[in-house]
């Protein structure tokens, strides 16, 4: 997927037989089949795409540690908690997910959704909702789920990635500007973009990222410079996390309290992981599979649960780092990514909290920039696509940015697009009017036949019954729907109207032309819903 003004391989070049290719997100994508992602062991297998794969793990778990430690705070819960999150459910998704290469953890979409529980029953409610959760992945994958992504439109994918990468550049603001910010924050985050943009043309062997944290955390240590760092951000676990059952009763009250939590943490944690999984597919020109990433995505929170951690889903600016960045490609980025955090907020913890805050969010600000759809909002663009299909991505962003969920954006976004494409879809039902004669053979009878065309359903059909001359056509009429279809029951109820009008005139309004599933679902409807 080209998210970015140019669409190039991962730095390094050791990936070059994966090739990156313009998403189908963009107007004028071609059509091309995608291939599986390459397997852990052809990173086993070489040193080079080894040391790629690592290092975009380390890079991920460094830039992981704000991110978490900032949901941890917006769900109300202790920093530690979301820290280990990340590390159980980047390791588990590593092995049970269908999308290499993803990273998941703790993240903002799903913390937005628990807060409240938190709130107004504590972490021990937290936890049964997040074990209920990812059962529930489980059984969403079990039965399908993820075929849905095929219904999410093109637009709707296109606001997506624009929204997330006005969100992820607005949540990097606060450690840029405020009144606790110092001034020298402002010339350490020119230097580092400019690290992010020229090093990748002077050194591929290591990335980018990690060059510019590790020069920034150096000069600020050494000027003993005061500017907001990821020990500002909240304590590092001192021990690790041990198996523990919520200490909550097994009622049906208990149930009732925590359902809704679990049911929306659920529905919001898959909704994020597929559009990621689809967004890395396009990325990566690969195939993954969406149905194993659903319930991968299950049983991780339920690992995350069992530990007693808050829950998540796909992280994806983190993803972005790892796929865009650092060229990960396999489960080994992912599984690194989330044993450099253990052991990084473990052993390294003095360490990992000297890093300067405006260091990461350097990072986070190149991701946005590359993450942005920039051929959708060009004039050109905007002034070739259907005014409808722009209102659909606007939808998209608003909501997500209105919301900071960008699983309220995707529901917004494809409820536009249906509501759009069912207005576009009935006007394009005609309908003529032709004389004909001599219907059974004996030169007696008059008849007029209209002739229908289009696609009935519950929008183009609401007005049919408005468009016959009841008054004025012969004793026998014939609506001839050879050139349509009868996709639902408003269409079947309205072509009775039409039939019952005439009757109540003493008139016969035959209907012909149907066949297939049209016709059957006549058959079976025709006179059985009522007035």
């Amino acid at each position: 997927m080209s998210i970015g003004p140019s669409c190039q391989r991962p730095r390094g070049g050791a990936w070059d037989h994966v090739p990156v290719t313009r998403s189908s997100v963009l107007p004028d994508a071609p059509a091309h089949s995608q291939a599986s992602p390459p397997s852990i062991l052809s990173a086993l297998r070489s040193p080079r795409l080894l040391r790629i794969e690592l290092l975009s793990g380390l890079v991920v778990a460094l830039a992981m540690i704000p991110e978490v430690v900032s949901f941890s705070v917006l769900a109300g819960v202790d920093p530690r908690v979301g820290l280990f999150t990340a590390v159980i459910m980047a390791i588990t998704i590593a092995i049970v997910g269908g999308r290499p290469a993803m990273v998941s953890a703790a993240a903002g979409a799903t913390a937005l959704v628990i807060a409240p529980l938190v709130a107004s029953h504590g972490m021990d409610h937290l936890i049964a909702a997040v074990l209920l959760a990812g059962v529930l992945q489980i059984v969403l994958a079990l039965l399908g789920v993820a075929r849905l992504m095929r219904f999410i439109p093109r637009s709707v994918m296109t606001g997506f990635v624009n929204a997330l990468a006005i969100l992820i550049f607005t949540a990097q603001l606060p450690h840029l500007f405020g009144g606790d910010v110092p001034w020298v924050v402002l010339p350490l985050l020119a230097l580092a973009l400019a690290l992010l943009i020229v090093v990748p043309r002077l050194i591929t062997v290591i990335p980018a990222p990690l060059i510019t944290i590790a020069v920034l955390t150096v000069l600020v240590v050494v000027t003993g410079w005061q500017v907001p760092d990821v020990a500002d951000q909240g304590e590092m676990p001192e021990s690790l996390p041990a198996l523990m059952i919520p200490d909550v009763p097994l009622t049906l009250e208990t149930l009732r309290i925590i359902a809704p939590y679990a049911v929306g943490m659920a529905l919001v944690g898959l909704m994020e992981s597929l559009l990621t999984a689809k967004l890395v597919d396009d990325l990566t020109d690969t195939h993954s599979d969406k149905t194993r990433e659903a319930w991968g995505q299950g049983v991780a929170n339920l690992a995350a649960g069992a530990f007693g951690g808050m829950g998540g889903c796909a992280m994806i600016g983190q993803t972005m780092i790892n796929v865009k960045d650092g060229g990960g490609r396999t489960r080994l980025s992912t599984l690194s990514a989330g044993v450099f955090l253990l052991v990084l907020v473990m052993l390294l913890s003095d360490v990992v909290g000297r890093v300067p805050m405006v260091a990461l969010a350097a990072v986070m600000i190149m991701v946005c920039v590359a993450t942005v759809d920039w051929h959708s909002v060009r004039p050109s663009t905007l002034r070739r696509m259907p005014v409808s299909e722009t209102l659909v991505m606007v939808v998209t962003v608003v909501a997500t940015v209105a919301t900071h969920n960008l699983a309220v954006g995707v529901i917004a976004g494809v409820l536009t697009a249906i509501v759009a494409f069912a207005r576009r879809v009935a006007h394009l039902v005609s309908i003529e009017a032709v004389w004909e004669s001599d219907l059974d053979g004996d030169g007696t009878v008059d008849v007029r036949r209209y002739l229908v065309h289009g696609q009935l359903f519950f929008a183009s059909s609401n007005d049919l019954v408005y468009r016959f001359d009841y008054a004025g056509d012969p004793e026998v009429v014939i609506v001839d729907l050879t050139g349509a279809d009868v996709w639902d029951a408003s269409s079947v109820a309205a072509l009775d109207a039409v039939r019952g009008k005439y009757a109540e005139r003493g008139k016969e309004a035959r209907i012909v032309g149907l066949e297939g599933e049209s016709a059957r679902r006549m058959e079976l409807l025709s006179g059985h819903l009522g007035s």
